[in-house]
């Protein structure tokens, strides 16, 4: 889904403005999937999604409009669980996107050595020396600095 939505972004940018279906329809197609990337998509967004990138295909004036939308439909026809999983379980599988990805510490493995904490760069992390940690998901910004620092692999993504 990030990935169809980082060639969108591509499409979107170099798009000459000149036909609707590649001026506004990309830009509906790229909102959609800005919409699902952030955990605030439907079941209907995914037919709407589908429906669009055919009509922009057919309808478009040039080679980059008529293939702009591809990426969009050849990730819903090979990927479609991801979309699912981004619309349902609000998740996203890949962990790309950045609104839907949450970082946990598990108690067996963390062994309360304060680096991930003292990394953090928004105090996410809470715990005493020598006892496991945990990750405030609402604070957490997902940078990442914690996992590249915890010697014991005790921090993973969901």
């Amino acid at each position: 889904v990030a990935m169809a939505k980082f060639y969108l972004d591509f499409t979107v940018e170099e798009s000459c403005g000149k036909c609707a279906p590649c001026r506004i329809g990309n830009k509906r197609l790229h909102e959609m999937l800005q919409k699902i990337t952030s955990g605030n998509g439907t079941i209907e967004d995914l037919d709407r999604l589908r429906n669009l990138a055919g009509v922009i295909k057919d309808t478009a004036l040039c080679g980059l409009g008529q293939t702009s939308p591809n990426p969009v439909l050849s990730t819903m026809d090979n990927f479609y669980d991801e979309y699912l999983a981004h619309v349902k379980e609000k998740r996203c599988p890949s962990h790309q996107c950045r609104e839907l990805t949450q970082y946990f510490i598990n108690p067996e493995k963390c062994k309360g050595c304060t680096l991930c904490a003292r990394m953090c760069p928004v105090n996410a992390i809470t715990g005493d020396k020598k006892v496991p940690h945990v990750i405030d998901p609402q604070t957490c910004i997902r940078c990442g600095s914690c996992i590249e620092r915890c010697k014991f692999g005790a921090i993973y993504v969901h």
